[in-house]
């Protein structure tokens, strides 16, 4: 099966980089592994440069690490030797190298100060879990490097994998006159969505669902994903605590608990060791972490708990496959009840792990807040984002109803810093009060 090349925003970002930075730096292409990055920059490079060179460090030759572990501090010899191995022309202010998967070859990053400052060529690195202690603590890292940070295909790249160049726009314009669809629009753009759902932003997957069209084959692939995941963790931390944290993500989130119970998932584990665990999930963009909030204001890193959070997987597709973990494979039949929302399930975790999903990849980080009741029960707010003086409080429900207990409790609590309140559902959009209640389509065009 042949992979194709799909469109992403991240290509825009490359650009804007390559006009501006004119060689001055570096770029940093840096995510989870299997979300594309490697597809991306050679694209680039096929159609932004006259020449390129990629060197994989996932699979490179001795010839070429000798080169680069031995001979960088000779550049002249360096770029000759490189080109005469590649069988590959370079030129000047014309051409590209590429450093795939970075952080197994340290000495290439290193390298970046004296490649920059050389002139001669653009550089481009790729890297997953690249700050992870033991990719970094031997070298200096090179100031001359511009980062971005991909993620998985978003509902708009998604769209366009499906030759669908429509929908994004209509549901942008939608998004600003605040108005209903009507409820056979909305059935089937709740069906659209959740089939973005359950197949996920990870490219080879979204191949595998345009070539086959087959739930279960998808599931597979993302079997393969979540299993290369868990061998990389494996490897980082040989105890297999930290590949324990990723396995544990979606009983966690199921048990509506306020935070993720790092001890119940390690076992007796220090402080220390628990926060090392923690940032390790967190570098490997894996996951996406949301942190409580103890005193919600815009700033909310001045307030933030790093020692209450919850974790999400960062592809709602794995996550969905992960719950689903305790068979061989994730039967068509509970895809296909997924997508028409009647699998007899709470499914709450799902769209929260969704929305988070959403809001990460749009560039905000994530925040909650959690506070006393006027009974036994916590009025918890899911996320909380922040817009120019204002916070945003956002409920994330997986059924139609569009009750907001919390949101009411919160907006009355702190009514001087709320600018508007948001309830993300099932249901086609509505106004209730001063709450919009929006489908969770809309949510990546707000």
């Amino acid at each position: 099966m042949n992979e194709l090349i799909f469109k992403r925003k991240a290509y825009d970002k490359l650009l804007r980089w390559k006009q501006n930075s004119e060689g001055k730096t570096a770029l940093l292409v840096e995510g989870a592994r299997r979300i594309g990055k490697s597809t991306l920059v050679e694209q680039f490079a096929k159609t932004e440069y006259k020449s390129y060179i990629l060197i994989d460090f996932a699979n490179v030759s001795p010839e070429i690490n000798d080169l680069i572990e031995n001979h960088i501090s000779n550049l002249d010899y360096f770029f000759m030797r490189l080109q005469f191995i590649t069988g590959v022309s370079l030129e000047k202010r014309k051409s590209v190298i590429i450093f795939d998967e970075v952080q197994r070859q340290p000495l290439a990053r290193q390298a970046i100060k004296y490649l920059v400052k050389d002139g001669r060529y653009d550089y481009i690195e790729t890297g997953s879990l690249i700050s992870i202690r033991q990719n970094v603590q031997d070298i200096v890292i090179p100031s001359e490097e511009d980062r971005i940070q991909m993620f998985p295909m978003d509902y708009e790249e998604f769209r366009w994998a499906l030759g669908d160049q429509v929908t994004a726009n209509l549901l942008r314009q939608m998004s600003e006159t605040h108005e209903p669809f009507g409820d056979s629009t909305h059935r089937h753009l709740m069906r659209d969505f959740r089939l973005y759902m359950l197949v996920g932003g990870m490219p080879q997957a979204v191949n595998e669902y345009l070539a086959t069209n087959n739930l279960q084959k998808v599931d597979e692939v993302k079997r393969r994903i979540l299993q290369l995941y868990a061998d990389d963790l494996q490897k980082i931390d040989r105890t297999g605590k930290l590949r324990s944290v990723l396995w544990a993500i979606p009983s966690e989130l199921h048990k509506n608990a306020n935070r993720y119970q790092m001890t119940t998932v390690t076992g007796n584990t220090t402080t220390e060791k628990r926060q090392e665990l923690l940032d390790e999930m967190r570098e490997s963009m894996i996951a996406n972490i949301a942190y409580h909030s103890n005193d919600p204001n815009v700033g909310m890193h001045l307030s933030a708990d790093f020692r209450r959070y919850k974790m999400y997987l960062a592809d709602t597709g794995l996550f969905v496959t992960l719950a689903f973990w305790d068979k061989d494979f994730t039967e068509n039949i509970v895809y296909q009840k997924l997508l028409s929302d009647k699998l007899d399930t709470n499914l709450g975790y799902i769209y929260e792990n969704m929305v988070a999903q959403i809001l990460r990849t749009s560039g905000n980080e994530l925040f909650y807040y959690t506070f006393p009741g006027s009974t036994r029960n916590n009025y918890e707010i899911d996320f909380l984002l922040s817009r120019k003086n204002k916070l945003i409080p956002l409920e994330v429900k997986s059924s139609g109803y569009k009750t907001h207990k919390s949101l009411d409790a919160f907006c009355e609590k702190y009514s001087s810093r709320v600018n508007e309140s948001i309830l993300v559902y099932t249901k086609d959009y509505q106004k209730d009060g001063t709450t919009h209640c929006i489908p969770i389509y809309m949510l990546p065009f707000i």
